[in-house]
C-alpha cells in the first residue's frame, strides 16, 4: 500500500493552530514589584503545567559584526543577580559575548499561552562559580564540557563519537575534572516582559524596565 502523499508545506503550516487549550488569566496589577519574582511563579506553573523542558531558552547574542545569533540552551539559576547559563568561553557565544557583552532571552511556554523576554548585559562569574555549576550537574554535562572544542568543525561523526566515549570514560572515572574553559554567565536584566496569551488575542503585555537608581517600573505594552 503506497503512503500518502506529504501535504504541501503551506497547507500543512496553516492547519496548525495555537493554544487549544483553556489559558490562565494574568492580572498585571497583582504583579510583584521585581520581574524575578514573577519569573519564579510563572516558572513553577510551568512545571505544574507539565511544559516539557520549562528550563530550555533561546538565547540571541551579536557577533563582532553586530550580526544577530541566537540558539537554545538550559536555564541555571536566576537570582537577584540575574538569569544565569553557561558555556564554553570560547565557543561561538562565548566570543560574541566577550566581543559585545549583551544578550536577550527568550522562554516560551505553550502549555499555559505564557512567554518570558529578558535582556541585559552580561557579566562572567568568578572561576570558582563556573566551577561549581559545571559539578552540580550531571555525569553527561560533565562529559558534554570535556567533549572536543565547541563550536568548531569536526571532520567525521566518528571523530565526534570517539571523543565523547572518551569524555564520558573520564567524566565517570574523575568527576572533579576541571573544564578550564567552561563558565558560568549571567544577564543582568534591564528590561524583562512577561506575555500572558488569550484565545481572543487579547494578550496582556506587562514590562519592567529599570530605571537608573536601580528601581523597577512597569508598564502595559499593546499587543
Amino acid at each position: 500500500m503506497n503512503a500518502p502523499a506529504p501535504r504541501p508545506f503551506p497547507a500543512l503550516l496553516h492547519a496548525q493552530r495555537v493554544w487549544d487549550t483553556e489559558l490562565p488569566s494574568f492580572d498585571p496589577a497583582t504583579a510583584p514589584p521585581a520581574p524575578v519574582p514573577l519569573f519564579h511563579t510563572w516558572f513553577a506553573d510551568a512545571v505544574a503545567a507539565g511544559q516539557p523542558e520549562p528550563h530550555a531558552m533561546t538565547l540571541a547574542t551579536a557577533d563582532a559584526d553586530g550580526l544577530p545569533d541566537v540558539r537554545t540552551l538550559l536555564l541555571h539559576g536566576a537570582d537577584e543577580r540575574g538569569f544565569h547559563f553557561a558555556s564554553h568561553a570560547t565557543s561561538a557565544k562565548g566570543h560574541q559575548l566577550a566581543a559585545r557583552p549583551y544578550a536577550a532571552l527568550g522562554f516560551y511556554w505553550p502549555s499555559l499561552g505564557r512567554q518570558v523576554r529578558v535582556r541585559g548585559p552580561v557579566l562572567r562569574c568568578t572561576p570558582a562559580e563556573s566551577h561549581a555549576d559545571l559539578h552540580a550537574r550531571s555525569t553527561g554535562a560533565l562529559a558534554a564540557a570535556l567533549t572536543g572544542a565547541q563550536s568548531e568543525v569536526v571532520e567525521s561523526v566518528d571523530t565526534l563519537h570517539r571523543a565523547a566515549d572518551a569524555a564520558w570514560e573520564r567524566a565517570r572515572a574523575e568527576p572533579d575534572a576541571e573544564a578550564p574553559t567552561w563558565t558560568r554567565y549571567v544577564v543582568e536584566p534591564t528590561e524583562a516582559e512577561f506575555f500572558q496569551g488569550d484565545a481572543r488575542r487579547r494578550h496582556i503585555r506587562l514590562r519592567y524596565r529599570r530605571a537608573g537608581g536601580g528601581d523597577w517600573t512597569r508598564e502595559l505594552l499593546w499587543p
